[in-house]
């Protein structure tokens, strides 16, 4: 797990320098060795955080045995234990134990067909020294972040936007980035803060041609395609194996590794799984002072079905919070609604002397553990009966404030569903905050590109916008991003391609039987977690950030813009009437001033 980031330019006497300015912004992400390799019109760099192969065999970016291809490579390859054996069975040579020379190999062997063939984590940039080509790929997930910009005749990359800016200090911003934010909570694919800097999609790679920098986009794996072959064996059985093999998977590593567990569903079935299959387990909890947030209860209940698992639990206050805000602040590469609690759960994982930890992100958007699984079938009814759904908002809402969503669903298609199931302030907030015009507002929101298939049912629709607009654009960006920040990182079992595929192999009708529970998932892996977790109700890995922030409103103001929009924002929050969300995406905003 590490950082990438690269320039191409013709000429650039000034390349060397940037990639160096690069790499200092992300060396939080690669603490244990810096590399740069230049050559001809490009320069390659990384900063390396050592999981596999600690020894310096490992050191990026890695030329090929045959000096052709270049590699820098942030991530991990789970299966390349097995693609290294049959390369060698081939007659490929090793000189080392990294998976990063697995993928050089592979390259050499299948070509561009190797990318759909990895199973795991990964961001890569490949240099093709003899065809003058550099390749940019992303896992089938989007796990990893790679960001791209080509402008001025010149390339540049990087595993956080905020490197863009060692290249151009005046780099300028995406004028639509702050209405995107207070939609959404967060930015949508492609959308970054800056002008002509655009996130790649999972499941792709871009194809440069460094004679004169045109780019063909391309993709390898879609979920949208939906034609996974079937499975043999029960929908039940199916999901064992593949949750089973994907944790053991997941605990590959040569670094100290360990399991974030809260006391839900998803994190207690990680840990008892690694408790299973590993001699040695940390795992990691936070608690509060606060009964309504805190889950020792569930945890302890957890903790007693193991044997190898060495529990470390940490408490946070408020005043840990507002102490530690600023370096929040730093930490947030782009602006997200959410992150905090990753913060300090990475944060005190590494100081636990952890590199990587197993985090049970990824369950609920797949096997349909929302609410939202049920809802969508209202929000299609609503939009059927209420033709002037602005109008009704409007009326509605001098009742209940949640009423204003309604007026989500004048946006159509996909993105009006999810705004209006997820979405934070709406078009007419969103103006009178940054002084704009609903008009253009709406416009905006319009715009966001969302690919949906066809002919496909109500509960995969849902899951399809939780997977690709809050998971891909939330809450992985924030997992990624505050785990690096500490040097840590963060795996998805859950996420395990090779899962995935085998989940999207039963037929639909089997893989929700009761939205809204994961009853696939818990009933797949029946008697491992006790029937206490099972059966209650859903909550979040969440903070009692509102309590805190209703506590100290003085230091809320002290983090946000004020006008008069925002101070009547904060008057409906002090009395009960908004969620916290709203408050805090205007702490977030004016970081981004």
């Amino acid at each position: 797990m590490c950082r990438l980031a690269g320039i191409a330019e013709h000429p650039s006497p000034m390349r060397k320098e940037a990639i160096h300015a690069m790499l200092t912004l992300l060396a939080h992400g690669g603490p244990d060795d810096e590399g740069v390799f230049e050559d001809d019109c490009i320069a390659l760099g990384h900063r390396r955080l050592s999981i596999i192969d600690l020894s310096p065999a490992g050191h990026q970016p890695m030329v090929s045995s045959d000096g052709n291809l270049v590699i820098t490579f942030n991530g991990e390859i789970y299966n390349y234990q097995t693609l290294r054996k049959e390369l060698e069975s081939s007659g490929k040579k090793f000189i080392s134990q990294t998976d990063t020379e697995v993928i050089l190999q592979a390259y050499l062997e299948w070509g561009t067909r190797c990318f759909d063939r990895f199973e795991g984590i990964f961001a890569l940039a490949l240099y093709d020294r003899r065809q003058a080509k550099l390749l940019l790929v992303r896992d089938h997930v989007g796990v990893k972040p790679l960001y791209y910009s080509l402008r001025n005749n010149r390339l540049v990359f990087s595993s956080e936007v905020r490197a863009f800016k060692a290249v151009d200090h005046a780099w300028p911003e995406n004028k639509n980035w702050r209405v995107l934010f207070l939609a959404f909570g967060s930015l949508p694919q492609p959308a970054t803060t800056l002008q002509e800097v655009y996130e790649m999609e999972p499941g792709s790679w871009l194809e440069v041609n460094l004679k004169n920098l045109s780019v063909v986009h391309h993709r390898y794996h879609s979920f949208a395609q939906n034609n996974f072959p079937t499975e043999k064996g029960s929908e039940l059985e199916i999901i064992k194996t593949g949750v089973i093999e994907a944790v053991k998977k997941n605990l590959i590593a040569d670094a100290p590794l360990g399991v974030f567990l809260s006391g839900g569903i998803d994190s207690s079935l990680l840990t008892l799984l690694a408790d299973q299959f590993k001699d040695e387990v940390k795992s990691i909890s936070i608690n509060f002072d606060d009964a309504q947030y805190d889950e020792q209860q569930y945890q302890k209940m957890v903790l007693q079905r193991t044997k190898n698992v060495n529990h470390l639990a940490h408490r946070v206050t408020s005043h840990m919070f507002w102490d530690s805000l600023p370096d929040i602040w730093q930490a947030m590469d782009q602006p997200s609604n959410d992150g905090v609690n990753l913060y300090f759960v990475s944060q005190l994982a590494h100081r636990d002397g952890l590199k990587a930890v197993l985090s049970g992100l990824g369950a609920d958007e797949v096997f349909g553990g929302y609410v939202s699984f049920e809802r969508i079938k209202a929000v299609k009814y609503l939009r059927s009966i209420l033709p002037f759904k602005k109008s009704m908002a409007n009326v509605l809402s001098l009742y209940n404030e949640s009423f204003k969503r309604l007026v989500f669903l004048d946006i159509e298609g996909p993105i009006g569903d999810y705004l209006f199931l997820r979405g934070i302030h709406t078009p007419d907030v969103i103006a009178s905050l940054l002084d704009a015009e609903e008009k253009q507002v709406t416009s905006i929101l319009r715009e966001v590109p969302f690919d949906s298939p066809d002919n496909i049912s109500d509960k995969e629709y849902v899951s399809m916008l939780e997977l690709k607009i809050y998971m891909t654009n939330q809450l992985l960006k924030d997992t990624d991003v505050m785990g690096m920040w500490h040097g840590l990182e963060v795996r998805v079992p859950f996420l395990d391609i090779e899962l995935l595929r085998k989940f999207y192999s039963i037929p639909v009708e089997k893989r929700y039987p009761h939205p809204g529970t994961k009853q696939l998932l818990t009933n797949a892996l029946p008697g491992i977690l006790p029937d206490e977790i099972v059966t209650r109700p859903k909550k979040g890995f969440t903070f009692p950030l509102s309590v805190w922030m209703k506590e100290d409103i003085a230091r809320l103001k002290s983090q946000v813009r004020m006008n008069n929009p925002s101070q009547t924002i904060l008057n409906n929050f002090m009395r009960g009437k908004i969620h916290w969300s709203k408050c805090w995406s205007l702490a977030v905003l004016n970081q981004f001033r």
